[in-house]
């Protein structure tokens, strides 16, 4: 069935163009209302949404299919790569190869270059660990640090974390966000890891330097007003209550509501934070390493066409992952009791149920989306625009970002609604992921729970927060959109 973006479909018994594209904002932006002013968990909003939405354009007949056959081919895709890197992620915490790392690094570096060697390091090689717990390992030490860059330390420092965690949660393979976002528009794992590193490294570190620079002459910074004074155990305690409680996420990760964070001893969190490196170094770290050898070693292979099945089988990213992900249990049962090793394990495979059923959700949406026409109409306006299709894309999953509140949640539903139309834009898909990853990283603000955990880590004021998670953040999506574009005159 051809579709004309500007009119009305044939007499075939298809629904309306201008009939669809209403019933598609009706659930989208319904999706949007559930999830911020009913504060209906995310996972129930884009159901009811995709229910809607298949009711209404393609029938009762139909939508249950499309529905679980969209969830099927997303789980087919990322289900056991997010569970590897989500328990490769765990136990890696277990053995303080991070805090490992960093400390080495300040060592060999100097404070001074700190703030450009968190942000490398965090979007690069730790970005299967979820972007709040490498928060809560990694403040305390930015915190340390900060007194040694003067006046604007904290600043800088938490421009840091913030460009470091979140540019490699929706770049850099396995972050999370990554990872589902690739298994949405089928983009090969090794390609989506060699060109999230391409984009990912020079985003964080021109995002520092950009960063850098506004914090010397137009942030104004004030101590006074942007930091908290009064802090206990490295927590505010105005904001956190008598006690000194901090803020701790439970059972949900990044970008969720702020009403799904529960109180927790701030002596819970300083324990994970202040443990240390229990191996060799390079042992710590080897599983992440061999990890992402193995996926870059693939996409190698692929580009060069070379076809050799043992190699294929151990460059295969479900093979790679599971690799790191067992020898990261193996290392782990030599630095504690294997109760304890076990139990990691366990709450590793409990966080990432969340994104693995969004990330499933989501591809129910664009089932639904591809059989009821939209993509096709999505499809003609979005060659038919002036714009640009990845800025486009960017916008799209921007704009639900400002809505959402949650990175994670708006790159995958972003994704779920190109997915359908993805391969008719003009530009590889790899591109399109990088771009709906970039605007998904834009404006952070009160909706998102990461901006008041982010606050009370690092004992900021709400002003204070603005100026550096969201300005750092907003940096870097406005940085890796003018890179991707870049990189679409050349792939």
């Amino acid at each position: 069935m051809s579709i004309n973006p500007l009119g009305i479909n044939d007499d075939s018994g298809a629904t309306p163009v201008n009939v669809t594209l209403l019933l598609t904002a009706i659930a989208i932006v319904g999706i949007v209302l559930l999830i911020t002013a009913l504060r209906v968990p995310p996972i129930f909003a884009l159901l009811v949404g995709t229910f809607f939405l298949g009711l209404t354009t393609i029938g009762a007949g139909a939508t249950p299919g499309a529905v679980t056959g969209g969830f099927g081919e997303v789980m087919a895709e990322i289900g056991l790569l997010v569970s590897f890197g989500v328990i490769m992620g765990s136990l890696i915490t277990k053995t303080g190869a991070l805090q490992g790392l960093i400390e080495a690094l300040m060592r060999t570096f100097g404070a001074k270059r700190l703030p450009y060697i968190f942000t490398l390091s965090l979007s690069s090689i730790f970005t299967s660990i979820y972007s709040d717990v490498v928060l809560v390992l990694t403040a305390p030490m930015a915190k340390r640090i900060a007194p040694q860059l003067g006046k604007r330390g904290i600043a800088l420092m938490g421009g840091a974390l913030t460009a470091g965690i979140e540019v490699g949660l929706v770049f850099v393979v396995p972050g999370v966000a990554a990872l589902a976002v690739a298994g949405l528009l089928g983009v090969p794992l090794g390609e989506m890891f060699v060109w999230g590193i391409v984009i990912g490294l020079p985003t964080a570190f021109l995002t520092m330097f950009i960063f850098n620079l506004l914090a010397k002459r137009a942030l104004r910074w004030s101590p006074e007003k942007d930091e908290l004074a009064a802090e206990i155990g490295g927590f505010d305690d105005s904001s956190t209550g008598a006690g000194g409680i901090a803020l701790h996420q439970e059972g949900q990760r990044d970008g969720e509501h702020r009403s799904e964070m529960k109180p927790a001893p701030v002596g819970t969190l300083e324990a994970e934070s202040a443990a240390v490196c229990k191996l060799p170094l390079p042992l710590a770290l080897a599983p992440v390493v061999v990890t992402l050898a193995l996926v870059a070693a693939g996409a190698l292979l692929g580009t060069l066409n070379v076809e050799s099945t043992f190699l294929g089988f151990i460059t295969d990213p479900v093979f790679a992952m599971f690799l790191g992900a067992s020898s990261s249990y193996l290392l782990a049962c030599r630095t504690a009791p294997r109760a304890e090793v076990d139990k990691e394990v366990a709450a590793g495979l409990v966080t990432c149920g969340p994104i693995l059923v969004l990330s499933g959700v989501s591809g129910s949406l664009g089932a639904v989306i591809e059989q009821s026409g939209l993509a096709d109409i999505l499809s003609g306006y979005f060659t038919s625009s002036i714009l640009p299709p990845l800025l486009l894309v960017w916008v799209i999953a921007a704009v639900l970002h400002i809505a959402l509140g949650s990175i994670s949640i708006s790159a995958i539903t972003a994704a779920g609604i190109l997915a359908p139309i993805a391969g008719s834009l003009g530009v590889p898909l790899v591109l399109v992921a990088l771009a709906a990853g970039s605007g998904a990283l834009f404006l952070p603000h009160v909706s998102s729970n990461f901006f008041w955990m982010f606050k009370e880590m690092l004992g900021l004021s709400t002003r204070g927060t603005f100026k550096t998670h969201t300005v750092a953040m907003s940096l870097a999506s406005v940085v890796s959109l003018v890179l991707i574009l870049g990189l679409g005159f050349i792939l």
